[in-house]
């Protein structure tokens, strides 16, 4: 009798915490190796803080599942015959919630091999670099003084991967100083002619990252000024949102043009998560709001989703509202978006501002075919309002472009573009040093219906025109000075004053014409704190696609698809 009372309170105890309103949760999942075969009687213990283990077993399909868990956080261990354990740690189990948690197990020889060596091109320019459930290789070559990261060693995921480089740094503070100078070629808003970058991020709690970013302009005045904080949060399963405030001061482009500075603030907020091993999502938004000649504000959403089709096939839908930022992979990266692209992008016609405003859409398919990567993508944009880019002496006073005071170039509102287009790129690493990639793209841009125009009449004789354009891309590093390096050319056929697929942001992305990089670590500075750069940026060398237009005075201006432009600096890297 007194044994059937003893068994009836245990069981009552263990059940008032459910009738008390905390609903029990439950794990499931697969157990795999890295070749996705499922693992048959896998050992999956659940572990608690107590040191308390629930241990379950996998059956013919690799598939396990723990139920009546109470809420709270948990440690999963998976092990195996001739597999080496598996470990998903702090994974959140809520009231009433059913968290998927795929395990892999890795061999001793997969743990040991070294992944391929990945160089700058490689680095997030292709979707079909895949995130995988799978253990990531412990060792990775990378260059020496590279800018690249180390993987996190993964034994697990819950519906996701971890960002590379992910609490694999030696410290949890990084920052840049970079010394800027030379003439940008963006139009007004552009970044200064001299000018200081800075960046620090620090990790904290192991999960957040704060960081604080600037572009200081130096010259009479009011420099041109931009800040930059951002807070990011990785989450358990799999969410990584992210927070951001940028704040822009321009200075004006004319003492007599009458509330022409630019201050501008823009909330940015953004979060990624992949459902399952398939679907990937990445969305977000950016609220502006300007102070130019009156008050303006804009919406600007982003996001795309990739879908993981085969295990080297990727499908992506991608939406836009801002032009992307092309010069990270050149080395300039002061900030996650880039702080010295000229955003937000203002336009002025007779004396009445106006921001442009794009849409674009995408639908691409990345293939990696052996050591060939390939990628078709069709695609639709529809800018409002376009700022173009034009290079000679003008001023403000006609009300119709924005001189930039300090690159000597000015922004010119265009005839509003509607276009589609198609996009085929092709890369391939010909050697551990050098990579090479080949675009082709055809779609609308703008061009003059006829020559001799005066810039005042110049939007009203511009329509949309299709053209073709190709480019081909080399990059790489010079093993013995470890010289990074990229060099460019883009073709397009006819004299049209934008690019071609002005949305570009895959591996085939090239400035117009012949561009060149050069980042060359500075020896001999062993003994500093910190890594020495020097950098070079020349964009449109040889001053081609300059479309002549007549000035206000009678003299010969030009309206550019990019501008002639050399900029460089040094840079130190903590």
């Amino acid at each position: 009798m007194l044994g059937r009372l003893s068994r009836f309170l245990i069981a009552l105890a263990l059940v008032i915490p459910l009738w008390g309103g905390e609903k029990p949760a439950s794990i499931s999942g697969y157990v795999r190796n890295t070749s996705g075969v499922p693992q048959m009687g896998a050992m999956v213990e659940v572990l608690s803080s107590s040191a308390r283990a629930l241990r379950v077993f996998t059956d013919d399909k690799g598939f396990y599942s723990a139920t009546a868990i109470l809420p709270g956080t948990y440690n999963i261990r998976v092990s195996a015959p001739s597999f080496l354990p598996a470990l998903r740690e702090r994974v959140g189990l809520a009231a009433g919630s059913n968290v998927i948690v795929n395990l892999t197990l890795t061999t001793l020889f997969d743990a040991v091999q070294a992944a391929p060596w990945r160089g700058p091109a490689d680095e997030d320019d292709w979707k079909w670099v895949l995130r995988s459930a799978s253990n990531r290789p412990i060792l990775r070559a990378v260059e020496e003084n590279s800018s690249a990261e180390y993987p996190s060693v993964q034994h697990s995921s819950v519906h996701h991967t971890s960002k590379d480089g992910e609490g694999s740094g030696a410290s949890d503070v990084k920052g840049t100083l970079t010394f800027v100078a030379g003439s940008p070629s963006e139009g007004y808003g552009s970044a200064s002619d001299m000018s200081t970058d800075f960046s620090v991020e620090k990790s904290m709690f192991s999960s957040d990252t704060v960081g604080l970013a600037g572009d200081v302009g130096y010259g009479d005045g009011t420099p041109a000024a931009v800040l930059r904080a951002s807070y990011q949060h990785a989450m358990s399963n799999g969410s990584q949102p992210e927070l951001a405030l940028t704040m822009r001061s321009l200075p004006s482009p004319n003492v007599n043009f009458r509330n022409g500075s630019l201050q501008a603030l823009a909330l940015t907020t953004a979060d990624q998560f992949a459902l399952g091993d398939v679907v990937e999502l990445k969305f977000g938004s950016e609220l502006q709001t300007i102070q130019f000649m009156g008050h303006v504000t804009a919406f600007r959403p982003f996001g795309s989703a990739d879908v993981h089709v085969s295990e080297n096939t990727v499908v992506e839908y991608a939406y836009a509202s801002s032009e992307p930022d092309n010069r990270t992979e050149k080395g300039f990266e002061s900030a996650p978006a880039d702080l010295s692209e000229s955003q937000p992008r203002m336009t002025i016609a007779s004396f009445s501002p106006a921001l442009e405003r794009a849409h674009h859409q995408e639908v691409s398919v990345s293939h990696r075919s052996g050591g060939t990567n390939l990628q078709l993508a069709v695609y639709a944009d529809r800018i409002a309002d376009p700022a173009l880019t034009g290079v000679g002496a003008v001023t403000a006073d006609g009300g119709d472009v924005l001189p930039d005071p300090y690159s000597g170039t000015f922004s010119y509102q265009g005839h509003d573009l509607n276009t589609h287009g198609v996009r085929i790129v092709a890369q391939r690493k010909l050697n551990s040093a050098v990579t090479a990639t080949l675009d082709y793209g055809y779609g609308g841009a703008l061009e003059l219906d006829r020559p001799e125009v005066t810039l005042h009449e110049a939007q009203e004789y511009t329509n949309v025109r299709n053209h073709h354009t190709a480019a081909g891309k080399f990059s790489g590093t010079l093993p013995r000075s470890k010289t990074r390096w990229i060099a460019s050319y883009r073709w397009i056929n006819g004299q049209a004053l934008t690019p071609v697929d002005l949305f570009n942001a895959s591996a085939g992305q090239a400035d117009p014409y012949l561009s060149l990089f050069v980042r060359q670590p500075i020896p001999g500075t062993g003994f500093l704190p910190c890594h020495m750069d020097a950098m070079i940026d020349i964009r449109n060398l040889l001053a081609q696609g300059y479309v002549p237009v007549m000035g206000q005075d009678g003299r010969t201006v030009y309206l550019v698809q990019s501008a002639r432009a050399v900029r460089g600096g040094v840079s130190f890297t903590f």
